[in-house]
């Protein structure tokens, strides 16, 4: 399928850029595949469309203050995204600068901090922390949250509590699961009420999640690895939520590519911790989610592509359609989508 497919216009002025006074506010474009209808609603809806014995997964990675600003040894201005902590001193990391800088070069944090550039693992540079400090303390005391880059300002507090999910509970992501920035305390305890079990995966978000796909045919795109835990008490819940008839409801595509890979293909869903570099595309066999809410994606993106292979291409265009016509807001702070799979 070629990428062009997966593009569509939208208004500067729908792209949000902050966050509503409260989660549950946001609007909520409920999807039927069948039909093809549309209901304009709200996320407090929601406890509507669940069912006593479904079982909604969530991500419970948390952000960390991945973005460190300074200079090289040169003088030349650079930016810095932590893509992860691989030890203690080291880091693979995405940098930005007017000229790459060499390997064994010293790079200033504008928090007093220093890393040395060691070298690159393709795309990334490995850096080490040039003093006593381990990398996850120079990120407390120099990084900033890395807010995503259609975000055209810079992080304040506020962001610092609403560009985490309520849940979030393992450090390592440098985006947030936005499917879950609109599940708050309560909706989560009025669906244990209703009968609704709730389970946590971790897949830490990674900057690839934002990156261009670069080939005109979506194939021939090589996707971008991500940490994943799916432990035997998710992979319980599942198959006991199967055997009632219930639905397993994902919040968001990193719950989705989580539980995926942790099938990929069987009837029996496994314990899955390690790398995963899922591709999902027309054509793939979903095996562990029925349910999808997600918030609205690039054009071109590989979430995009993901949620048109859950939902249906033709149903998630005509949706992106209705959204942008009623003024949904996009992306990380913007309004969700609840999509049934397209069996």
């Amino acid at each position: 399928m070629e990428l062009e497919k997966f593009s569509y216009s939208l208004p500067k002025k729908l792209v949000a850029q902050a966050p509503l006074k409260h989660r549950r506010d946001a609007r909520l474009l409920v999807t039927d595949n069948l039909t093809g209808e549309f209901q304009d609603r709200r996320v407090f809806d929601l406890l509507s469309l669940f069912r006593a014995g479904d079982l909604l997964v969530l991500n419970d990675t948390k952000v960390i203050l991945a973005r460190l600003r300074g200079r090289k040894d040169t003088g030349g201005r650079v930016e810095i995204l932590v893509e992860r902590i691989v030890s203690d001193s080291c880091a693979l990391a995405h940098v930005k600068a007017n000229k790459t800088p060499k390997s064994g070069s010293v790079l200033i944090l504008d928090g007093k901090g220093r890393v040395k550039v060691l070298g690159r693992e393709g795309s990334l540079f490995i850096l080490e922390t040039s003093t006593e400090m381990t990398f996850t303390d120079l990120l407390l005391h120099c990084g900033e949250l890395p807010l995503p880059p259609y975000i055209t300002r810079s992080p304040t507090a506020l962001d610092e509590s609403r560009y985490q999910t309520v849940f979030a509970k393992n450090s390592g992501a440098v985006a947030a699961p936005t499917a879950g920035l609109h599940i708050d305390e309560k909706l989560l305890l009025d669906l244990k009420e209703l009968g609704v079990g709730i389970e946590y995966v971790t897949l830490h978000v990674g900057a690839g999640t934002f990156q261009p796909i670069k080939s005109s045919h979506i194939d021939e795109h090589v996707m971008h690895s991500e940490r994943v835990d799916v432990s035997d008490s998710v992979c319980l819940a599942i198959r006991e939520t199967r055997k009632r008839g219930g639905r397993v409801v994902a919040a968001g595509t990193t719950v989705v590519r989580a539980l995926e890979a942790a099938a990929l293909g069987k009837d029996y869903i496994q314990k899955f911790q390690g790398e995963t570099n899922i591709f999902i595309r027309d054509g793939f066999d979903f095996c562990a989610v029925d349910v999808l809410l997600t918030n609205f994606h690039l054009p071109r993106s590989t979430l995009l592509i993901l949620v048109s292979a859950f939902a249906g291409y033709e149903h998630i265009f005509k949706a992106y359609h209705h959204a942008i016509e009623n003024e949904y807001r996009f992306f990380s702070y913007g309004d969700a989508m609840w999509l049934e799979r397209d069996n």
